[in-house]
């Protein structure tokens, strides 16, 4: 993207300026298909799949309600894809590394948390948040 600013007789053009919020991403080991959906579920409750980051969102069945107003304390938003929904711009920072949160300040995506790091949480959105908040300080 390219912004050119015109002032009388001077003249600045400005490139790359990204438009884009800060904004914390939440990719799922996980993939956003009805089939990904009921393996992930299925594997979990046999023990032979975990993620992390899904402890901390959801319950057995549904979004934690206490997810939703934890997240929005944040100072940025947070939103949260699956592996094969994620942004095309934060795959090559990812690398196949799952569950993460990446921290996109509009110009270089960076992994603010792996997926030892948000286990520290042990599933509470409260102890995640915390986690973050200590990361972005």
């Amino acid at each position: 993207m390219t912004l050119e600013l015109n002032v009388g007789e001077f003249s600045v053009t400005l490139s790359d300026v990204s438009t884009t919020k800060p904004q914390l991403i939440g990719i799922y080991d996980a993939d956003a298909t009805l089939w990904g959906e009921v393996s992930y579920w299925i594997g979990a409750r046999l023990g032979r799949r975990h993620c992390s980051l899904c402890d901390v969102t959801h319950g057995v069945f549904t979004k934690k309600s206490s997810w939703d107003s934890c997240a929005s304390s944040l100072p940025h938003p947070f939103v949260t894809y699956h592996r094969n929904d994620m942004p095309d711009h934060v795959r090559p920072i990812v690398a196949g590394r799952f569950p993460v949160i990446v921290f996109d300040d509009g110009s270089r995506p960076v992994v603010l948390m792996n997926d030892e790091e948000i286990s520290r949480a042990n599933g509470s959105p409260e102890e995640l948040v915390e986690l973050i908040r200590a990361r972005l300080a």
